[in-house]
């Protein structure tokens, strides 16, 4: 019998305004995409790996999944605008931060699923199944080899050290990522201390942020800060790239797993959850386990070459060379929680 194709529909945003499914498509019976066996994913990952992680859904179930992609934010805002006539049936997102907004604004069905239940680590999925982490990524300390001995480092706490006065990169206290590894900070230090961190932290960049995990990396292999605070998948892109100045930064450049003598390395999730007006709430559902199973967790992961959340699945195997290493393993839902007091905490850190 033949494969089901993956249909990809591209999610478009022009001046701000999004464009919509079709008036017929919106205004379909409610049980139609459940009678024809198709689910449709919201998801922000965009990553052309995924494309065999769904069709794989698609040969085991006969489900075939209708791909709409956009921006994590951007797509949580269209589930608001579609209301109860959303043909949506799940959204997936990057960040345990965005999946917690998603849940503030009531789009998600509780899901009560012994095999994700069973599989999911409890700190990486909703205490009320209204979604669940399927890779996960670590946010580690970059530091340029020539310039600095790993020796030297130990946890993120250190960066506010005087020793590291204008020498540290990061992205803006605006982005996501630092937004949930302060809020995970505060879940475990407490506000006070986590303020005293954020605003000497502060003090120790070597510029005002700018651009993402990867212009932060590149600055450190040129010399512009000596260490940098970024995701590990993005050293691995770099060291799978074909480019050669792509590949020159991946050798000027190591990954240290800071607080591995305590806590442990801040960790967050890519993760996806069932919406309360799913069409084909039974077929979202089989997805979702899906997701964790050995075949699905390799491919889910090592798309945007990040970890597996199931215990023995294997590895990207670039990142594998980096080691293994202690994950804190604080809730990921205080990243969504906490989120408010971080960005106001980091804002009176002078936090750029």
């Amino acid at each position: 019998m033949a494969m089901n194709k993956l249909t990809r529909r591209s999610f478009l945003v022009a001046g701000g305004a999004t464009v919509a499914l079709t008036a017929a498509q919106l205004n379909r019976p409610r049980r139609a995409v459940a009678q024809t066996g198709e689910i449709n994913l919201y998801s922000s990952r965009h990553y052309n790996t995924d494309d065999a992680l769904y069709e794989g859904f698609t040969a085991q179930t006969g489900i075939r999944v209708n791909l709409i992609e956009g921006s994590g934010d951007e797509l949580r805002e269209r589930i608001l605008n579609e209301g109860a006539n959303s043909p949506a049936d799940i959204y997936m997102t990057v960040d345990a931060g965005r999946l917690w907004r998603a849940e503030q604004d009531g789009l998600f069905a509780p899901v009560s699923s012994p095999i994700l239940e069973d599989r999911i680590p409890a700190n990486l999925r909703s205490p009320d199944g209204l979604w669940f982490g399927f890779s996960k990524r670590a946010r580690v300390i970059m530091y340029n080899r020539d310039r600095v001995n790993p020796a030297e480092l130990s946890t993120y706490e250190a960066l506010a050290e005087p020793k590291w006065g204008g020498r540290v990169l990061v992205r803006t206290s605006g982005n996501i990522y630092n937004i949930s590894l302060v809020a995970g900070m505060i879940e475990t230090l407490g506000m006070d201390a986590t303020e005293a961190w954020a605003t000497s932290f502060a003090s120790n960049l070597a510029r005002d942020p700018e651009g993402n995990d990867t212009a932060q990396i590149k600055a450190v292999a040129a010399g512009l800060g000596d260490v940098a605070i970024a995701n590990s998948y993005y050293l691995v892109r770099l060291g799978k790239s074909d480019d050669p100045a792509d590949q020159e930064v991946f050798e000027r450049v190591g990954a240290f797993y800071p607080n591995q003598s305590g806590r442990g390395t801040h960790v967050n999730i890519s993760g996806a959850g069932v919406l309360t007006n799913a069409p084909n709430l039974d077929g979202a559902v089989r997805f979702l386990e899906y997701l964790s199973t050995p075949t699905a967790q390799e491919f889910f992961a090592q798309g945007n070459n990040e970890y597996p959340v199931v215990a023995g699945t294997a590895m990207d195997p670039l990142l594998a060379t980096f080691g293994d290493f202690v994950e804190d393993n604080v809730d990921v839902e205080a990243y969504g929680s906490n989120a408010a007091a971080a960005v106001q905490l980091m804002d009176r850190a002078d936090w750029p």
